[in-house]
């Protein structure tokens, strides 16, 4: 056994392993239908409430009455059932569960395909159907085929106006969307330690852009140093020398310049010089992908001073995002510059509220996916950098921007 992924799940690529769940969460979307299977089992059991989290984060505040209904359910059974629950405007469940809750070598599990983003902590972290959620509540436990790994090997550092999103997009333009299926990414080199907490969380949030079924970064002293300053103890983990990929592939991080996902697929990539003047109708910013503080902070540094020229919405990841930005006078930057904040969740990522688009209408996002019709029927999604959506939320069309000092 050499991989990540085959030292925390305890068996070699290829076998099946039952394992004990250290962390279970649903939304108040694959909540609803976790509950529904839960109760069709036939029992109130659960098995350990501590380990299982409901985070509300996809449709809050509710767009509808039946929305509502539902919602109040299931805020009733996490209230009445002791669970891990936060409510509208707690924050994305991934960016929660980011905030000093999971630690490396824990198995983690989410009814949420982005769940992956978790594994930038060392941990194995996959996301899970509804009923397979069901039965976790119950057992605690779930069983895996143990993945076989794909090696992205990072090298040199960032420059220029790149950033940890450009690294995605291009290791996802490399595999195509289904290059890494039921693979495990495994995010190593020299260049992967030059990555801060934010950056390698972006990165295997989108292992699953992929087909991935995790993203992965070895624990070091960036982990353990982000997990101190949140009260919490970490160990390192070395990589195994004796450990072989089914594949590699190598990405010059100096090489990375601002890249654009153009519609409908994730892996289209082209760098943002090539579509200049593309013009826009909204920008958005935020997701379980670039909702964080530095990237507001970053936004906010582009903008300051200046006025967008296209409507613009930033939905922070969480409250404790939310929190800081206003504490350390972003927020007001952002509000002066033109920008509408929302409340934080998910917004209009998965084009259910909070910023839907238009027929014909085109927005530059930070997302995660452009698929056709996500964000409203008959609209175009284009996936940027938080750095080329300010500058091109400055100018009204997609920008590329510049070197920041």
């Amino acid at each position: 056994m050499g991989t990540l992924s085959e030292h925390i799940l305890g068996k070699p690529a290829g076998e099946y392993v039952d394992r004990a769940v250290n962390r279970a969460y649903v939304h108040d979307g694959t909540g609803v239908l976790t509950l529904e299977a839960w109760k069709s089992i036939g029992t109130d059991r659960l098995c350990d409430a501590s380990r299982i989290s409901i985070l509300f984060d996809h449709i809050v505040p509710a767009n509808n009455s039946t929305t509502a209904t539902l919602q109040h359910e299931l805020r009733d059974f996490a209230r009445t059932s002791f669970l891990n629950f936060s409510d509208i405007g707690g924050g994305i469940c991934h960016q929660l569960m980011s905030e000093g809750v999971v630690l490396p070598g824990e198995v983690v599990v989410g009814a949420d395909s982005h769940t992956c983003t978790l594994g930038a902590f060392g941990a194995f972290a996959t996301g899970v159907g509804a009923t397979d959620m069901a039965a976790i509540w119950l057992t605690g436990e779930t069983w895996f085929r143990v993945p076989e790994s794909i090696g992205v090997y990072l090298n040199g550092a960032l420059r220029g106006a790149a950033e940890a999103k450009d690294i995605a997009l291009t290791y996802v333009g490399r595999l195509g969307t289904d290059g890494g299926t039921y693979k495990a990414l495994e995010f190593v080199g020299q260049g992967a330690g030059t990555l801060t907490m934010d950056d390698r969380l972006v990165l295997c949030n989108m292992a699953v852009e992929t087909g991935a079924k995790a993203g992965m970064f070895y624990s070091d002293n960036t982990t353990v140093k982000y997990l101190a300053e949140l009260g919490k103890k970490a160990a390192h983990r070395r990589e195994d020398p004796d450990c072989t990929y089914l594949q590699e592939i190598a990405i010059d991080l100096g090489d990375i310049v601002p890249l654009v996902a153009v519609p409908h697929r994730v892996d289209t990539v082209r760098p943002a010089c090539d579509l200049a003047g593309l013009p826009l109708d909204q920008v958005f910013v935020g997701t379980c992908t670039n909702g964080r503080y530095s990237d507001l902070e970053r936004f906010a540094k582009i903008v300051r001073g200046k006025k967008v020229a296209v409507r613009t919405i930033i939905v922070p990841a969480s409250r404790e995002v939310l929190d800081k930005a206003i504490r350390r006078g972003i927020l007001a930057t952002l509000i002066e510059a033109g920008v509408t904040i929302g409340t934080p969740g998910c917004g209009p990522c998965l084009g259910a509220h909070m910023g839907v688009l238009g027929e014909g209408e085109v927005c530059l996002s930070t997302a995660n996916r452009n698929f056709r019709n996500r964000m409203g029927v008959g609209g175009e999604i284009y996936l940027s950098s938080v750095a080329t959506a300010a500058a091109s939320a400055l100018e009204g069309e997609i920008t590329e921007p510049e070197a920041m000092a």
